[in-house]
């Protein structure tokens, strides 16, 4: 039974939607980098236009970073004062990602600025997971043990205005986060992506963060960053769809959740190969649907073409006669659904163990 999205104005069918948010989940527990760069290709392929699937997936984001956020500071596993130094330029980006997207958006290339950005960087992330893993295997046939430099130095080591970072032992100039977290935002606002494929490697190798303190500080970045995507999005276009979000949310956090205990279990490198080839097939879908598929209606249906029930009326209305309420809202409402995801799986967790102890 399909289900009418009162703004992002298409029918969907919600089992669908569960279902590869879900596994897009479970991708992203498993490997550890936020899922944003798979579903919103997903979403478009379902027939939600691109400008809509952006935004509600870095909504959808949101939530999820709440939610694994929320878990690492109950672990006390956060860099505050870097997460603050990358959210900063990560404001910065996001402001002029947005920018960039009003302006494709105002001569109508939008959907087609988006196509070309998830196909490059399919083609690219899907290319260097694909080298990576496969080398991966080839020195776990043959047993060898590569030995890497311990410290690497760029240009962007050099930059002035050096500060301490306690927590995570370091002696860093503040332009280096604050130029990381410029490009994550920017891309996150055109695409729709929490920026973790970029965030991860360059806290890593960078930055050079202690591993442990890495995925709770991008969680933490994530969240900011997302929290002005999703009400810029909303603010200046309206693409908000809090029933296209809820059920993104819903599959996402249980998808995560499998993945991390799968990813406790296996081993990811044969996985990783195969993730990487999904994303290269994603890629190239997305180049034949934007340059050789032939422009046919994706099904989209006027909002008074069809009887809109009482909570769709609602979300509609609220939408266009209160947008910057409905902005925080739709903020409040992800971070909401984040918290008691981490909450909850908390209370489960703490449960097993009595149990365990009690058997």
């Amino acid at each position: 039974m399909d289900v009418f999205l009162p703004i992002a104005q298409v029918f969907v069918n919600p089992i669908e939607i569960l279902l590869l948010s879900a596994i897009v989940g479970v991708l992203s527990g498993l490997f550890g980098v936020g899922g944003g760069f798979l579903m919103t290709p997903f979403l478009i392929f379902l027939g939600v236009p691109p400008a809509y699937a952006v935004a509600n997936e870095a909504n959808n984001i949101l939530a999820t970073s709440v939610s694994g956020s929320t878990t690492h500071y109950l672990k006390n596993t956060l860099d505050y004062k870097m997460g603050l130094m990358i959210v900063i330029g990560g404001i910065v980006g996001t402001s002029l990602g947005i920018y960039t997207f009003t302006y494709f958006k105002g001569i109508g290339k939008i959907d087609t600025v988006i196509s070309l950005a998830y196909m490059y960087i399919l083609a690219i992330i899907g290319t260097l997971m694909l080298v990576e893993s496969l080398g991966e295997i080839d020195k776990a046939k043959r047993n060898l043990v590569e030995k890497k430099k311990l410290h690497v130095h760029y240009w962007i080591h050099g930059l002035p205005f050096r500060m301490r970072f306690p927590k995570s032992k370091l002696y860093e100039s503040a332009f280096t986060p604050i130029i990381i977290g410029l490009v994550v935002g920017f891309i996150a606002a055109i695409m729709g992506i929490g920026g973790a494929f970029i965030l991860v490697p360059a806290m890593i190798y960078i930055i050079k963060m202690p591993t442990k303190l890495v995925p709770g500080t991008s969680l933490f970045v994530t969240i900011f960053v997302s929290v002005i995507v999703t009400f810029l999005h909303s603010f200046n276009y309206g693409s908000i769809d809090l029933m296209l979000v809820f059920m993104l949310v819903v599959g996402s956090i249980i998808g995560v959740q499998v993945g991390q205990k799968l990813g406790e279990k296996i081993d990811s490198s044969g996985l990783r190969a195969l993730l990487a080839i999904l994303l290269l097939i994603v890629g190239i879908a997305i180049a034949y649907d934007t340059f050789f598929a032939e422009e046919i209606l994706n099904g989209t249906v006027k909002a008074q073409d069809v009887e809109l029930n009482f909570f769709s009326l609602f979300i509609q209305q609220f939408s266009n006669e209160m947008p910057f309420f409905y902005g925080l809202f739709t903020i409040m409402f992800a971070i909401f659904l984040g918290v008691a995801a981490a909450f909850i799986r908390r209370f489960v967790s703490n449960l097993k163990k009595k149990l365990l102890v009690k058997s």
